[in-house]
């Protein structure tokens, strides 16, 4: 996970209804993440030959008042995925902004079967792009007030709809642990793939990074508000 900080006036207008576009410390953020889905359903049945596959998205971070409650949800401008079925139904299911590009990972591991090094990497035209992360140390829990803690805890999803609506879903998963990272490589032609808007704030260092050791997820069917 790659966080850049990032103008809040580039995000406001992807903010779906009813949200605002969430902050730490003053800052926005947007997280360029790559990961594995592994042993995927869909209400319960497999997708078969499509269970296991990676995904590379680009999201930012956003609030929204139900009652008195603030929830924290995450919204995504664009998930990259190696599949026409997984893209179809996602889009179907919660109007994402998916796309099909062939995709490939590497994923290397220590005698102890830790991640030393793990690579997505997704091909746009004759070129192949790619997300590396060497983490180091030892995973931990992200502690309240951070910028770990800000990243991760993220418990709903946003989608604008085509009318002009919103659909709101929740995520279910234990809190991760994450693993600092100093090595990193973000080669990414950022300008045909997210647009020219993007382009600044992805091609500065990240405000921070890190390997999140993942769980079990559980995503909920989406309510419009």
């Amino acid at each position: 996970m790659l966080n850049f900080p990032i103008d809040r006036e580039v995000l406001a207008p992807l903010a779906p209804p009813g949200t605002v576009v969430d902050t730490y410390k003053g800052k926005a953020y947007v997280s360029v993440v790559g990961f594995l889905f592994l042993n995927t359903k869909v209400s319960g049945v497999p997708i078969p030959f499509h269970q296991t596959f990676e995904e590379v998205n680009l999201r930012f971070y956003v609030r929204r008042l139900a009652g008195e409650e603030w929830r924290r949800g995450v919204v995504f401008i664009k998930e990259i995925v190696p599949s026409v079925a997984v893209a179809t139904v996602a889009r179907m299911a919660y109007g994402e902004n998916y796309v099909t590009l062939p995709m490939r990972h590497r994923l290397e591991h220590a005698a102890d079967n830790s991640v030393t090094a793990a690579t997505y990497s997704w091909r746009l035209g004759e070129r192949w792009n790619h997300l590396q992360a060497v983490p180091h140390g030892e995973a931990f829990v992200p502690a309240p007030g951070t910028l770990e803690e800000f990243i991760t805890e993220h418990y709903w999803g946003y989608t604008a709809q085509p009318d002009g609506g919103c659909l709101e879903y929740q995520v279910e998963h234990p809190q991760w642990l994450v693993r600092r990272v100093n090595d990193y490589v973000f080669d990414c032609n950022v300008a045909a793939i997210y647009g020219d808007a993007f382009v600044a704030a992805l091609s500065a260092p990240p405000g921070s990074a890190f390997l999140a050791e993942g769980s079990p997820v559980a995503v909920f069917k989406g309510v419009r508000i």
